[in-house]
């Protein structure tokens, strides 16, 4: 059984806390190593909403491309993505990365354009896996981060899954909300 390196975006903005952590247990069951960015709270982008955490998560899987996106659409219905009546938006799971995969794989392009758009994408990246490369880019996500002139504003808050905090202290202090 081959496993391939994945990079996941999760985000939130209801009920926050609890349907990221939630997501993050679901995929501690379908990913192996799993490591987790430090949380963002950022003010939404692309719709009218209240503001979001967001994370991005690390580890490998053993499921084809086609078959991670399934399940991540079952954890997002498991948490009310889809419902009819729900309000924002209680959890969002993007495949980022896929392996080195480049290109458009039944609707699922990759890697997600969002990488380079979000600071609320990027900067995490930059600070879970620094030195790897964007496969379309070919630098390195720290690089990637410092040379972006992204017009968002983010700030990290301090947030624990299973007991672990996910913020590290000096993170928090350097950058307090606003």
């Amino acid at each position: 059984m081959s496993l391939t390196p994945v990079l996941l975006g999760l985000g939130s903005n209801v009920e926050r806390e609890a349907h990221l952590c939630a997501g993050l247990d679901a995929l501690a069951d379908l990913l192996s190593d799993m490591r987790c960015s430090p949380v963002f709270e950022s003010q939404a982008v692309g719709i009218k909403s209240g503001p979001f955490f967001n994370l991005v998560v690390a580890g490998y899987s053993a499921l084809p491309l086609a078959e991670l996106d399934r399940r991540l659409k079952f954890i997002e219905a498991d948490n009310g993505r889809y419902a009819p009546e729900r309000k924002g938006l209680p959890l969002d799971i993007d495949v980022l990365l896929y392996g080195d995969l480049v290109g458009n794989f039944d609707g699922l392009i990759l890697p997600r354009a969002e990488i380079l758009k979000n600071a609320f994408v990027l900067w995490p990246l930059a600070l879970l896996v620094p030195s790897l490369l964007h496969p379309a880019q070919q630098r390195s996500f720290a690089e990637l981060w410092k040379a972006a002139q992204i017009d968002q504003q983010l700030w990290p808050v301090a947030f624990s899954w299973r007991d672990q905090p996910l913020t590290p202290a000096p993170l928090l202090q350097a950058y307090p909300a606003t």
